[in-house]
């Protein structure tokens, strides 16, 4: 049984507990915080031992996962890794690119395994194209949410936007050759609406947009390649792609004629929609379980401290760019 603890029990953390404790190779040897009261009533809640001290929960356990607020990750983190114990940490990574630069170092540098806690990247609406060749020339993409303080102490680029930005970068597999984003504070001293434009090295465009003051949730992904359209909806894990075939009898498997498109040569083509069969999984449990199996098995770790690390670049540069640009208007 691999020995794990949870080093944070807020609003996240709490459900690391509760889904840890349903793997059947995992011992949730327990959980710290540093608020007594919430320490005790998450004990009380999820029958779970609270350790007194970050120390005294890193003696007794192979891994952790990390769910506190980002200005912590980084110290807990490389205490962690000194005492040789894996590590997930929530995203975002870090807080700076010089302190992810360190602790994937001390990871490489102790033979310990870290994973980066970009939980989308597990959502059954994105895992259900794994098959599908994904080629985008064009992507956009939504993540707006209704106004809730927590995770107000960073601006919405590093609470909502990385996810998208995570996932963007996945499917893209290019360098970044120019960012050009707006973004304004609205209700908070940070920024709550952003948007950014990314232009990559292979010609692909990703237009972003994530805002923390709107009356409606939305979660999209849309992406366009040469002969499909594909929708990702993270709320309703649901993904749809509406295709480009020669004939009626080159069809895509499980896909739909909705149209027919006339050519110069007078060949008619199909537009043809699919709608793509996903899993009602737990996204959280699926990394949780993604992450024990790395460690048991030596496999790399399905969002590794590089990903984490790459998605912080480009957030930062994001947010560094709006600040910028805010300073000469408020």
């Amino acid at each position: 049984m691999l020995k794990i603890s949870v080093i944070g029990a807020g609003h996240l953390g709490k459900w690391h507990i509760k889904n840890l404790q349903s793997l059947d190779n995992v011992e949730l040897v327990g959980f710290f915080d540093t608020d007594q009261k919430r320490s005790d009533q998450i004990a009380k809640e999820y029958v779970a031992t609270s350790f007194k001290s970050l120390d005294q929960l890193l003696n007794n356990c192979d891994a952790i996962s990390i769910v506190v607020p980002t200005f912590s990750h980084y110290d807990v983190a490389k205490k962690a890794l000194h005492k040789g114990i894996h590590v997930f940490c929530e995203k975002p990574f870090m807080q700076t690119i010089d302190e992810a630069n360190e602790i994937i170092g001390l990871a490489k540098e102790k033979n310990l395994l870290l994973q980066v806690g970009h939980i989308e990247r597990f959502n059954p609406a994105l895992s259900g194209l794994k098959d599908y060749p994904v080629k985008p020339l064009f992507i956009e993409s939504h993540r707006i949410s209704q106004f809730n303080p927590r995770g107000t102490d960073v601006a919405v680029i590093l609470d909502l936007m990385i996810h998208d930005i995570d996932i963007i970068l996945s499917l893209v597999q290019s360098d970044v050759e120019q960012i050009d984003a707006a973004g304004a504070p609205i209700l908070t001293d940070t920024i709550d609406i952003a948007n950014a434009r990314i232009k990559f090295t292979n010609g692909c465009v990703a237009n972003i947009t994530a805002s923390r003051v709107s009356n409606k949730q939305m979660r999209k992904i849309r992406i366009f390649q040469k002969n499909a359209y594909i929708s990702i909806d993270f709320l309703k894990n649901q993904t749809e792609i509406y295709s480009l075939s020669e004939s009626v009898g080159e069809l895509p498997e499980g896909s739909i004629p909705i149209a027919e498109l006339a050519t110069a040569s007078d060949r008619k083509k199909v537009i043809t929609y699919k709608q793509v069969d996903t899993d009602k999984s737990n996204a959280m449990l699926e990394e949780l379980r993604a992450f024990t199996h790395a460690i048991e098995t030596g496999a790399p770790p399905p969002v590794s401290g590089e990903d984490g690390k790459r998605a912080l670049e480009i957030a930062l540069k994001i947010e560094q760019q709006i600040q910028s640009t805010l300073k000469t208007m408020l």
